[in-house]
C-alpha cells in the first residue's frame, strides 16, 4: 500500500499535456513539467509520446481527440507540423518552426508556437552571451532548432553560417529566414568546408542532435577541426549535460555551454501558456538537475 500512496492522484479531471517526437526517450521534459504542476498544485500530468514521421499527423488528431490540452513538439516533427496547424503565432512565422501546441478545449484547434527562440536567447543572457551586430556565429544543423536559433541570431544582427551534412537543407533555412531578415548576413555551406568558415567566429551553436543520449560517445565537430580562437560553445542538447562536443571545446579553452538552460525556460514559456499561470521556473530546472544527477 505505500506504492500505492507514490502515484499522483490521476481522476477524470485531469488536464492533459505532453511531447511529441522520435526519439522521446532522453527527453527531461516529463520530470520537469509534472514537477511543476506538483508544485503549483495543478491537476496536471505531462507524458512522452513516440510518434514517427509518417505518424504526425495521425497523432496529432488523436491528441486532439483525447482532449489533451496541448503538447511539445520535437525532433523530427518542428518543420513538418507547421502545415497541420489551425493556426500559428508570430514566432512560428519568423522561426519556421513549430514546438509548443496549445489546443482549445471546447472547439479543438490547434495553436503552433515557438519558445525555442526565446528560451536560447534567454539561456545567453543568463550566461552573459552577448550578441552583437556583425558577430560571426556557426550553427550546425538545419532542422527546427536551427531556425529558431537563427531567428534569434538574425534578430541581434549576428553574421550566420549554417553548417549541415544536406547543404541544400541549409540553404533553406537561409532562405526562409531571410524573408523576414532580407538584410542579415546569412549563408549556408557544407561540413566539408566547416574549417574554413569557422575561423574568426564568436559563437559556435549546436543544433543537431549528435551527441544526445545515449549515443553520448558522439560530437558533431571532427576532432581534426581547430575550434576558433576565444569562441563560446553553445551546445543545445541537454542530455548528457556535459557533452562530447563540450568537452572538446573546453579542451581547446573555450566556454561551452549546454542546452539545459534553453530547455528549462522554453519549457517554462510552454507551461504558462497552457496553464495561464506563471511557472515555477527554479522547481523546473532542478527537478531536471535531480535528474540528470541520477
Amino acid at each position: 500500500m505505500d506504492s500505492l500512496r507514490n502515484i499522483g492522484h490521476i481522476d477524470g479531471q485531469t488536464q492533459l499535456v505532453g511531447i511529441i517526437g522520435s526519439p522521446v526517450a532522453h527527453s527531461l521534459s516529463p520530470e520537469m513539467h509534472n514537477a511543476a504542476f506538483a508544485y503549483m498544485g495543478l491537476n496536471w500530468r505531462y507524458i512522452p509520446l513516440l510518434v514517427r514521421p509518417d505518424q504526425l499527423a495521425a497523432a496529432l488528431k488523436g491528441i486532439v481527440a483525447l482532449n489533451f490540452r496541448g503538447v511539445n513538439i520535437t525532433i523530427p516533427h518542428k518543420v513538418a507540423a507547421i502545415p497541420l496547424m489551425d493556426s500559428v503565432t508570430e514566432a512560428v512565422t519568423v522561426a519556421g518552426a513549430v514546438n509548443t501546441v496549445r489546443i482549445d478545449g471546447s472547439s479543438g484547434r490547434m495553436e503552433g508556437m515557438n519558445t525555442d527562440m526565446t528560451g536560447f536567447l534567454a539561456d545567453l543572457a543568463a550566461h552573459k552571451i552577448h550578441l552583437s551586430e556583425g558577430m560571426r556565429v556557426i550553427v550546425l544543423g538545419a532542422g527546427g532548432a536551427a531556425r529558431a536559433v537563427g531567428a534569434g541570431l538574425a534578430r541581434s544582427g549576428a553574421q550566420i553560417t549554417f553548417i549541415n551534412r544536406t547543404p541544400e537543407k541549409a540553404a533553406q533555412v537561409v532562405e526562409f529566414l531571410k524573408a523576414s531578415w532580407s538584410s542579415a548576413v546569412m549563408t549556408a555551406a557544407p561540413f566539408s568546408e566547416l574549417a574554413a568558415h569557422a575561423e574568426g567566429a564568436s559563437l559556435i551553436v549546436n543544433t543537431t542532435a549528435v551527441g544526445i543520449w545515449p549515443n553520448a560517445d558522439e560530437s558533431p565537430w571532427p576532432e581534426h577541426v581547430p575550434f576558433p580562437k576565444n569562441a563560446v560553445v553553445y551546445d543545445t542538447v541537454y542530455r548528457p549535460r556535459h557533452t562530447l562536443l563540450m568537452k572538446q571545446a573546453e579542451k581547446a579553452g573555450l566556454m561551452a555551454v549546454g542546452g539545459l538552460g534553453m530547455l528549462v525556460y522554453q519549457g517554462a514559456a510552454a507551461f504558462e501558456m497552457w496553464t495561464r499561470q506563471k511557472p515555477p521556473i527554479e522547481v523546473m530546472r532542478a527537478a531536471c538537475e535531480q535528474r540528470l544527477g541520477d
